[in-house]
């Protein structure tokens, strides 16, 4: 089957190339389309996202890329958007800013109420995800974690995200160390959030490979069986990649794809356009 990524990161953010080097390894690849999705700005210091200064030029930049390969790949213009709340901006407005194709909405830092340091739970330092749960939460990774999923909850709900990054990042730099993901409180915060989506939201599920291939975490997120969970709640899904190179646009998507169609999945998700449209498996 032909491939689509729809989680790409390039060059205007933490990615390692210029967003044309993508496009030309997607087309070799043979992949069908192409979702450019660099961090949107935050409005602090920081070395993921976007400059505010240089978002139009990015804006610009994916829409040239759009008509220079139209006969060859679609490309398609997007932001993943952190939600930290009552710090970042409302979704819609990057949507009317860049007239976006769609939105991914992800949760990398933590905030708790009442505490302005935020916890960091992703990158590649997990010294940096200790020292955030010892400083907010004295080290109670329950804590941690309801913070985590309460605030995946409130973005889904005041956000309406198209897709969901990476719906269990929490459990990355963890390693069984703070909590368990067999606990019946963990299996229960999961469970609330899924029931949620599914009943109130036309949200997507991304399946995204980058940990298992960035050796950062011991399966997909979500994992295979939250991912049962989702088939039986009838949640769609899509696979990306959550590319920072163009090498990793197709990283173990075949894999990926045994594991979804085990699952009972028999089909993915993409975008046309502003269009969902299904593809079989």
């Amino acid at each position: 089957m032909k491939y689509f990524n729809l989680h790409t990161h390039n060059h205007f953010c933490d990615g390692k190339e210029a967003p044309e080097a993508y496009v030309k390894r997607a087309i070799e690849l043979g992949f069908h389309t192409l979702g450019f999705s660099s961090h949107a700005p935050v409005p602090f210091e920081n070395k993921f996202a976007i400059r505010e200064e240089r978002l139009d030029e990015y804006f610009q930049t994916i829409r040239a890329l759009k008509l220079k390969y139209k006969d060859q790949i679609n490309i398609l213009l997007s932001l993943e958007i952190d939600y930290i709340p009552g710090i970042t901006r409302d979704f819609p407005e990057f949507v009317r800013a860049g007239d976006l194709d769609y939105t991914i909405g992800g949760v990398h830092l933590i905030k708790k109420i009442g505490v302005e340091e935020l916890w960091f739970i992703d990158g590649p330092w997990q010294e940096r995800f200790d020292e955030g749960i010892q400083k907010l939460f004295r080290g109670h990774g329950r804590h941690g974690v309801e913070a985590y999923y309460n605030q995946v909850l409130e973005m889904i709900a005041t956000q309406k995200p198209d897709i969901i990054a990476h719906f269990d990042k929490i459990k990355m730099h963890n390693k069984n160390r703070y909590f368990s993901e067999e606990e019946g409180w963990y299996k229960d915060l999961v469970w609330k959030t899924l029931k949620y989506i599914a009943a109130e939201t036309n949200c997507i599920v991304e399946v995204n490979t980058r940990g298992l291939y960035k050796k950062r975490a011991e399966t997909y997120f979500p994992s295979p069986e939250i991912l049962g969970q989702v088939h039986h709640l009838k949640i769609p899904v899509t696979l990306n990649s959550d590319a920072h190179h163009p090498d990793e646009l197709d990283k173990y998507f075949p894999e990926a794809i045994e594991m979804i169609q085990d699952i009972g999945f028999r089909e993915l998700v993409y975008f046309e356009g502003k269009t969902r449209t299904l593809q079989k498996l």
